[in-house]
């Protein structure tokens, strides 16, 4: 595969994940605005996904409608979840010998979906819950339909390398805007900012199945760290990115392959052999960065050794 083809088809990837998550972080965040009477803000979103100034931050920010624009649907803003689907579909359209018609027909959909006013309107004013629900809903029959009509070639290697990497950082961010809760003197304090984190990375339901009891921030950090079966937890993702490297190794050179391996190895190792003990306070804000830096290395090398970026 061709290393420019090979690299639209990864960020194709990345932009697909990005949106899906930041669609359900905004999901539940708008709810959380709606429901919890001492609501904590737009603020951390509007940083993470946006271009504004603090003060337009501060401006926007008490207004629930505009921060729903600037984050979904607004042209100007490049973080936005409309310019990660119109990249996503670029990506698709100048690789559509390499995925299947109906992966295409997929993204096109929700290209046109997400250009529909009526889909701004019900979102930004009427029902904004089944706005967004209609556009995740979108990003599912993607998923779905990767899985199903892929071949499972370089192509299909590549998209789930992208998707993995996107979704470990993504996890590793969210955990970092919400490490506040996870100190010592949280501990009895965040139970509604940790319940609608769970929300976020689709991990509520799995949590009360698995520790049966009150929501503690401890057994919240150690799913969404360590738990090998939940799919947005950091360690399932790294296991998924060092799979998919494993399916590389007959067709890379072998110390492109050497190198791509043993970075992931390297951040899967900070993760799997950490513990919770040491991630108190501050220094879960230093381990979490590392990690992410651990991630910066792998899509570097990605891009060097098989993208021929570097």
């Amino acid at each position: 595969m061709l290393s420019r083809v090979a690299d639209t088809i990864y960020w194709l990837a990345r932009y697909m994940e990005r949106t899906q998550s930041m669609l359900q972080v905004i999901r539940i965040q708008y709810i959380a605005s709606q429901d919890e009477p001492h609501y904590w803000g737009w603020q951390p979103l509007l940083h993470t996904y946006g271009d504004l100034s603090e003060k337009e931050i501060k401006q926007r920010a008490p207004h629930t409608p505009q921060v729903l624009y600037h984050l979904v649907f607004d042209r100007q803003n490049g973080a936005s979840v409309y310019h990660n689907i119109v990249r996503g579909r670029e990506n698709a359209r100048a690789v559509q010998d390499h995925i299947t018609k109906e992966v295409w027909q997929s993204l096109n959909d929700y290209y046109h979906l997400i250009r529909q006013d009526s889909v701004a309107h019900q979102t930004l004013g009427e029902d904004p819950v089944s706005g967004l629900d209609g556009l995740i809903q979108q990003g599912v029959l993607y998923v779905g339909t990767v899985q199903n009509t892929m071949p499972r070639d370089e192509g299909y290697i590549f998209l789930k390398l992208g998707k993995f990497l996107e979704r470990a950082l993504q996890v590793t961010d969210m955990l970092r805007l919400n490490q506040h809760l996870f100190g010592e003197e949280s501990e009895h304090g965040g139970a509604p900012e940790l319940r609608y984190l769970l929300y976020s990375l689709l991990g509520y339901e799995l949590y009360l199945k698995t520790y049966q009891g009150q929501l503690e921030a401890r057994s919240v950090l150690e799913l969404t760290l360590y738990n090998a079966d939940f799919p947005h937890s950091l360690l399932y993702s790294l296991g998924q990115l060092l799979r998919y490297c494993e399916r590389l190794k007959d067709k890379s050179r072998p110390e492109s392959y050497e190198q791509l391996r043993f970075l992931i190895g390297k951040a899967r190792t900070t993760v799997a052999y950490s513990t919770l003990e040491s991630q108190q306070g501050e220094a879960l804000g230093k381990f979490l960065a590392q990690v992410r830096g651990e991630l910066l290395e792998v899509a570097a090398a990605l891009s060097s050794s098989y993208f021929g970026n570097g």
